[in-house]
């Protein structure tokens, strides 16, 4: 049997690289995001905006002025019941020294409270100036006065290789699959 760069073969394959070229290209047209939900504000829904993020959030939630949110928060907005906080979504920027996405969301897992359970890191995509820009989806749970709360954090790097992290944290049951799904995907670096 003769190999592609076999000098008795007499000839070379050449359907390796035509192989190549066509699942690149393949690729390229994958990554080249038909989602038309991505970076979209939903009808009627507010926007936390900061220098390097928006993110939208539903109605019922209410931005947080700079005076209320804690000082680690670029924005945030919370959803309240019976004068009781049931959910809040928070922007933080620059919260570590991250030279990749991957460092990015482990410096966002350390934020998570000891005792949660953590679902696995997922590779996501959201909406950025160029396209689209790569991110960690990072879920979780814990208990918090007697709460179960479900968490989940997107975390990358802004189009200037700072970190950046998008935290939505809801008492179960207070925070739709649907919302939280719209939520992430009207994440929008500038």
């Amino acid at each position: 049997m003769t190999t592609p760069t076999s000098p008795s073969s007499g000839r070379t394959r050449r359907w390796p690289a035509a192989a190549a070229a066509c699942a690149a290209a393949v690729a390229l047209v994958a990554g080249c995001g038909t989602d038309t939900t991505a970076g979209v504000v939903p009808e009627g829904w507010g926007t936390l905006k900061t220098s390097a993020v928006t993110v939208a959030h539903p109605p019922a939630f209410a931005p947080q002025s700079a005076g209320e949110r804690s000082e680690y928060n670029a924005a945030a907005a919370t959803l309240t019941e019976d004068g009781k906080d049931v959910g809040m979504i928070t922007v933080q920027l620059d919260f570590t020294n991250a030279d990749s996405v991957e460092e990015a969301a482990i410096g966002a897992e350390a934020g998570i409270a000891l005792g949660s359970t953590l679902g696995k890191q997922r590779k996501i995509e959201v909406a950025g100036p160029e396209g689209r820009t790569e991110a960690r989806r990072i879920d979780f749970e814990f208990t918090e006065k007697g709460s179960r709360i479900k968490g989940v954090i997107v975390a990358g790097l802004d189009s200037a290789q700072t970190s950046y992290a998008v935290r939505i944290d809801a008492a179960k049951g207070r925070l739709g699959d649907g919302d939280l799904t719209k939520i992430i995907d009207s994440i929008t670096l500038t």
